[in-house]
């Protein structure tokens, strides 16, 4: 994100989204590609200079280049080889970071503590919309997660979402689903896409897509897997948000109309 050109891409998509009258923008993780808290800080600035830094304008959440550095992870781990309890808590204190950093984004507030998962519910003039956020970066370990880039969903998060004042609160909502791993990746039958699958992939997804059901989300968003995509399974549209550092001129445009109908198109600026 230090990148000259790619700063001024980013003043533009953000021009664009305030010349268009985009109401939201949610940024479904990866603000970094080697979790350097300087990309987070460069994004954070350049919200807050176009007016997009405040709750109701903008959503992030962290994906594994956010809180996972992979050389950092090989280096330190074949140095010292620490318990994978100590890991887990460095990870934590990392995701933790992340949380805090965009805090804002997250409950409204200055400082705080982690708040995954978290509900928005935004009112606004034509539908009531509450996006419902959960962590799906997991840890780095050699043999179970060696690129740091498959995703669990931890069973403390989905539970959260069945509580019933959480139900109570989305009744009344069109409900968007919102992790950083993808539901799909390949899914072929080809062994070089399988063994790809099997590094990016989100081991828990099938209970993911349950919980989904549960708060009856009719869209998810995520990124992970740099491809532009919608796909749908067992009724809920899953939407791939792409890649900025790959196609700075493209994003996702999202129409949520007060029948709770939606219409969703990649738009690319000219």
């Amino acid at each position: 994100m230090q990148d000259r050109h790619q700063l001024e891409a980013l003043d533009r998509l953000f021009d664009h989204f305030n010349a268009a009258g985009v109401d939201h923008l949610v940024i479904s993780g990866d603000l970094s590609s080697n979790a350097d808290q300087g990309d987070w800080r460069i994004v954070k600035e350049k919200l807050a200079a176009h007016g997009l830094y405040h709750w109701e304008k903008s959503t992030v959440i962290a994906g594994n280049h956010d809180v996972i550095n992979l050389e950092e992870e090989m280096r330190f781990y074949n140095a010292l080889n620490p318990l994978p309890l100590l890991r887990k808590r460095a990870f934590d204190r990392k995701l933790t970071d992340f949380s805090l950093f965009f805090q804002e984004l997250i409950t409204g507030e200055e400082g705080g503590s982690k708040a995954f998962p978290f509900v928005k519910i935004i009112n606004f003039p034509s539908v009531r919309i509450a996006i419902t956020a959960l962590n799906s970066v997991y840890p780095w370990y050699p043999a179970e997660n060696p690129l740091g880039a498959r995703g669990l969903i931890t069973s403390g998060q989905l539970r959260a979402l069945s509580l019933e004042h959480v139900l109570a609160s989305l009744r009344e909502c069109f409900v968007i689903g919102l992790c950083h791993h993808a539901y799909r990746v390949y899914g072929t039958d080809s062994l070089i896409d399988q063994a790809f699958d099997w590094t990016m992939e989100l081991k828990n997804r099938e209970e993911f897509l349950v919980a989904m059901k549960v708060i009856k989300a009719k869209l998810v968003l995520h990124g992970h897997f740099h491809r532009f995509q919608s796909y749908s399974v067992d009724g809920i549209t899953f939407i791939n948000g792409g890649s900025f550092r790959y196609s700075p001129q493209r994003y996702s445009e999202l129409l949520i109309g007060r029948e709770g109908d939606f219409e969703q198109k990649f738009i690319t600026l000219p």
